[in-house]
This record gives structure tokens, sequence and C-alpha cells, in this order.
């Protein structure tokens, strides 16, 4: 995928936005924008929507360390992504917020279980360790996934946003 000057420019903005974004919400355990943006990213720009996906994951490892918290990083939001690729782009206008909304709730309330494989290797858990991990999550999955959805209800504007910006940046 080539990319323009301009793309460039965008791109490494959305994902600083993406870094700043989980900074400010930084006091509030699992809920943030994230899936927010990645699901907005991807209808929009679809598979180079990884680019400020992997500019934020980038700049979450520069600022907050390289550590092995950071590993599932390089594929979680991946998965969310590959989530929303297959959408249908012409899906009714009303149905359309509450599936976007959904997908990103999922992707909160399996977040530790994606997590998990990635910790296990990582620190030597046994399926039974990293189920144990699992479970002892789930309050937090289910806190990021309930703030996942009501945060959603901001994708379909963000799309707006961005698709108007588009539009007004091709005009001569």
């Amino acid at each position: 995928m080539k990319l323009t000057t301009k793309e460039i420019a965008v791109f490494g903005v959305l994902g600083a936005i993406m870094y700043a974004s989980k900074l400010l919400t930084e006091v509030l355990p699992n809920v943030h924008l994230l899936g927010v943006f990645t699901v907005a990213f991807t209808v929009v720009y679809g598979k180079k929507a990884l680019y400020p996906i992997y500019v934020f994951v980038i700049l979450t490892g520069i600022f907050c360390g390289f550590a092995a918290w950071w590993v599932p990083y390089l594929y979680i939001w991946t998965v969310l992504w590959a989530a929303v690729m297959p959408l249908p782009k012409n899906m009714n206008p009303k149905v359309k917020p509450l599936v976007y909304m959904a997908v990103c709730s999922a992707h909160g309330f399996l977040y530790g279980t994606l997590y998990a494989p990635a910790q296990a290797l990582l620190y030597g858990l046994s399926f039974k360790g990293m189920i144990a991990w699992i479970i002892a999550g789930l309050p937090w999955d289910c806190i990021h996934g309930v703030s996942n959805f009501v945060c959603g209800i901001l994708i379909v504007p963000i799309i707006s946003t961005l698709r108007l910006a588009e539009k007004i940046s091709k005009k001569p």
C-alpha cells in the first residue's frame, strides 16, 4: 500500500490522537476511545487504517515502555480491525451504529481473552493458569465491553467527520 504525503501526515496525527485519547482517559480503568477510533478508521480507510493503529501502538511502546504488557498490542487492535473489515459497506443507516457499537463492545468483552495467550507465553503460564488469568480479569472486561458500547455512540459521528475532512481536502 503506497501512501501519499498527505496520508502519512493524516495517519500520524490520527495515531497520535488515539494515544492522546488514551492518556486523557487513564483515570477511568478500561474506559477509552481506542476501540471507537479503530472501528471508525477501519470503516473510512479500510486496509490503510492499520497505519494510524500502529502509530498508536508504537507511541504507546515509546512512551510507556516496550515491556511484556505491550506485546499483545501488536495484535489486539488488529483483531478489532479484522472484525470490522468484512462488515457490509451498504448497511441500513439505522442499523449501522448498533453494529459498530456491538463489534466495538464485543472486542472490549473479549479483550482479556485475546490478551491472555501472549501473557501465558511470556510468563510461562499453563493452560489452567491462562484460564485463571482470564477469569480474574472478567470484571474488568465487563467494564471494558460496556464502556466500549457506550463510547461507541461516537463511531458514526467520527466516521462522518473523517469523510467530510477527506472530501474537503480533495477540493481544488
